[in-house]
């Protein structure tokens, strides 16, 4: 025990001996250390300024959810097939080994889809490859698929997408007109004028076709004379051709729903459908074609509305690059090569929304930290001067968090502001160990310049042992940044490590500098 005392003892007087020669160093050249650690903090603004932004990493599930949308009106049949090709293609991916496929939605589900579209899901276990090459292996056996638009996702992000775009993509945008044929011809051009963009993957449009339809269009005139209003008239087509629910029957424990509607005689050809009576306000009947215009024509297989706008969406995702800087190409793009007509608009929905407006909230917030920082700062020390002092580790630590990201990812999301709102709290407790016992030396009756040198070697044991601690801790998160379920914490604790370190290394020299300056000014002054 006394051995091991010995040589903490032992290795606390090397490193202060060291520290005091290298702080007197730079206390004689004061002037050009602040002046490199200025220069240092601007390059990290700049550099700061060109890092990509995304919403959230890109997360690792383990899972994949390949959506397939083929032409609306194909048979199941042939949907199955196009489904079969796209599973053997997932299969012949050596990380997946298994693959669920369900085609089709119920019309009561909440997401309601025809059989024309399909959801695959495939797990993988990611062994000798990394993720990228993976999901490029991924893409590339898909492309060889054809007869639909394929979207490659994952259960979560799937989820989030939706929430945020309204499609199963990063990137959604929305063509807003009246004309659904222009609609359809304005979107095909957007999609030609952003494919080739450098990240952008699975870039596809809204399918949409036209399909043979009946159409029942009602003569206003023609059913006031009869006493028919616009409502019992709606209600009879409704009932008689779509059917309604009447009642359930039970067999066994099987439960069935009973539909009143007419018989496939009735409703299968347009002249039966026409020669169909309908009853007059005094019980008589009327043929429907005497108070209504039926007529054989094709339309659009759906039409899509947002905020009581038609609307067709094309859909992109993100892959090796960040959103926003792909959505300012795709913008800048379009507006080059793609006119819209009067009365039609394009809109950009996506995660990279989600992210401006999280990172306008966390930038007032933040503003917001510093503030209430400031305040209890200046409540303790009574001194604006002094509480400034300790508030420049904030700057000291933005260099280390910045060069973190840059040195990594490159890329700035939500996760990653959430680390430099931390960072900010704890590499403000560095300058406040240092300048309370700079005070307390003071008031002991040591000197100014003393107390600092003296001040500053009590402190580095503590100062380098929190940060250390707090460093050990992180390097875990920091590095398993690929594993599922750390791809939030990761970004985080690259950026709380890179700023533990620059604002550690910085603020044993940068604060006694500053508080020296300062103070000696204010003695000179008085």
């Amino acid at each position: 025990m006394l051995l091991g005392q010995h040589k903490e003892s032992w290795l606390v007087r090397n490193l202060n001996y060291y520290y005091e020669i290298a702080l007197l160093k730079a206390m004689q050249f004061k002037k050009v250390v602040i002046g490199a650690a200025v220069v240092l903090f601007i390059g990290a603004v700049i550099i700061m300024s060109g890092l990509g932004r995304s919403f959230l990493p890109e997360f690792n599930e383990g899972s994949l959810v390949v959506s397939a949308v083929s032409l609306p009106g194909i048979s199941l049949e042939e949907s199955n097939k196009i489904g079969t090709r796209i599973e053997k293609a997932l299969l012949r991916v050596p990380e997946i080994k298994i693959t669920t496929r369900r085609t089709g939605r119920a019309e009561l589900d909440e997401h309601a889809q025809g059989v024309n579209a399909s959801e695959i899901d495939a797990p993988f276990t990611l062994t000798d490859r990394s993720r990228a090459a993976f999901m490029q292996d991924v893409r590339d056996k898909l492309a060889m698929v054809s007869g639909a638009n394929i979207t490659i996702g994952q259960p979560i992000g799937h989820r989030i997408d939706h929430m945020l775009s309204g499609t199963r993509a990063n990137i959604a945008i929305k063509i807003f007109g009246n004309d659904l044929n222009k609609l359809f011809t304005l979107a095909n051009a957007v999609k030609t004028s952003v494919d080739g963009t450098e990240g952008l993957v699975d870039l596809s449009v809204e399918q949409q076709i036209e399909i043979p339809q009946v159409q029942i269009k009602a003569n206003r005139e023609m059913l006031a004379k009869y006493g028919i209003t616009v409502g019992e008239f709606a209600e009879f087509v409704d009932v008689a051709f779509a059917g309604e629910k009447v009642s359930e029957i039970y067999e066994g424990n099987k439960r069935f729903d009973l539909i009143l509607k007419f018989n496939d005689d009735n409703r299968g050809k347009i002249e039966n459908i026409r020669n169909t009576f309908i009853d007059t306000h005094d019980g008589k009947k009327v043929p429907l074609h005497y108070v209504a215009d039926i007529v054989s024509t094709t339309g659009p297989n759906t039409i899509n509305r947002e905020n009581v706008q038609r609307k067709i969406v094309v859909s992109a995702n993100v892959a090796g690059r960040d959103q926003k800087s792909v959505v300012e190409e795709i913008k800048s793009k379009i507006q080059r090569s793609v006119t819209l007509p009067e009365g039609y608009r394009i809109e950009y929905g996506g995660q990279f929304e989600a992210e401006a407006e999280a990172s306008k909230t966390l930038f007032f917030t933040s503003l917001l930290s510093v503030l209430v920082i400031f305040l209890l700062l200046f409540q303790e020390f009574k001194d604006i001067k002094v509480s400034t002092i300790i508030l420049l580790n904030l700057p000291l630590a933005l260099i280390g968090g910045v060069a973190s990201i840059w040195l990594t990812s490159g890329i700035i999301s939500i996760p990653a502001i959430i680390g430099f709102i931390t960072l900010f709290g704890i590499a403000t407790r560095n300058g406040i160990l240092l300048i309370s016992h700079y005070n307390t030396l003071q008031q002991q009756g040591v000197g100014l310049y003393e107390s600092i040198i003296q001040g500053s070697k009590d402190r580095l044991s503590p100062i380098l042992m929190t940060a250390l601690t707090a460093g050990l801790a992180l390097i875990p998160l920091a590095l398993a940044g690929d594993l599922p379920g750390n791809e939030i914490q990761s970004p985080m604790a690259k950026v709380i490590l890179g700023g533990l370190l620059s604002s550690t290394l910085l603020n044993i020299f940068i604060v006694p500098m500053v508080y020296w300056m300062v103070q000696s000014k204010k003695a000179i002054n008085a």
